[in-house]
């Protein structure tokens, strides 16, 4: 596993010093004739370069293709090196899935598989996502699990509303080969509105976290929460911190006289994973508003 790397001996023997094992944002020289191999081949289902495929991909990616060869667009992305490779295979990755969807073929596993073992074995920042259609940066198996979970768990429930598509895009834009930190901010809090709504303000039609954190505010005795909260507190004073921490921390929202200033990649990604944890709250039960 890359998280983990076994020491080299020579590193172990103290012969020299620490070696930089990865994670690699970039593509060092290691990985560089692996990824490209991995293009070549994907790019020849049937033995021999699919240059209609090759040719739209150079188009996407702005590559100029300048010789007249039968296979000069394969050959142009196949000689990509550095972070530009990293824009090729997930280019090729979606080009597949969109060409062909849950297409589930023994050689779509076999591309993906030889995909993720050069990417482990080699150290990369980035993995494959869950739908095979692009790169994404790794994140603690764990954490990502709870947030598989809680998309399923929310795709589930009709009355979280539209609120699994908005937390999948938001991890897209935080996790991708190309986050974008103000969409997946935006997308997080669309996800805590649409799994909140029916729970806080199931007639307002115009709800936002805003007004929700409104309702909380003036009328708290009104929901209470799965959590065990002491006597004298108040049971939903921490999910009205959690949803005001998320509201406020959108710093791009609204535009003034001052700059506006974008939210950081650190900061979204810790919205989104606040996100899903509100959103699970709301889709399974923990918040409810009392009969």
């Amino acid at each position: 596993m890359t998280s983990a790397p076994r020491p080299r001996f020579s590193v172990r023997a103290g012969l020299v010093d620490r070696v930089d094992e990865g994670p690699f944002a970039d593509v060092p020289p290691h990985l560089a004739s692996p990824l490209q191999e991995w293009v070549r081949e994907t790019l020849s289902p049937r033995g021999y370069p699919d240059e209609e495929a090759a040719r739209v991909l150079c188009l996407r990616l702005r590559l100029t293709v300048t010789a007249n060869r039968t296979y000069s667009h394969t050959e142009a992305l196949t000689s990509v090196r550095g972070a530009a490779l990293l824009d090729v295979v997930d280019a090729l990755l979606a080009y597949h899935a969109q060409k062909w969807p849950a297409n589930g073929s023994k050689r779509d596993y076999t591309m993906a598989v030889t995909l993720s073992q050069i990417l482990d074995e080699g150290g990369s920042a980035y993995r494959i996502s869950e739908d095979l259609d692009g790169l994404e940066e790794r994140v603690t198996a764990a954490v990502r699990d709870a947030v598989r979970q809680t998309l399923v768990d929310a795709a589930a429930r009709t009355s979280a509303g539209s609120a699994a598509d908005h937390l999948a895009s938001a991890w897209s834009a935080a996790y991708g080969r190309l986050p974008d930190p103000e969409r997946a901010y935006g997308e997080a809090i669309k996800a805590v509105e649409s799994a909140a709504h029916v729970v806080i303000e199931p007639n307002n039609t115009k709800a936002t976290l805003g007004t929700m954190l409104g309702v909380l505010r003036n009328a708290p005795a009104k929901f209470t929460t799965a959590l065990f909260t002491p006597a004298g507190k108040d049971p939903i004073s921490l999910v009205e911190a959690m949803m005001r921490a998320l509201w406020e921390g959108q710093t791009s929202r609204h535009g003034a006289q001052t700059g506006t200033v974008p939210e950081t990649l650190e900061a979204a990604r810790a919205g989104v994973h606040l996100a899903a944890t509100l959103v699970q709250w709301f889709t399974s039960g923990v918040v409810t508003r009392k009969p």
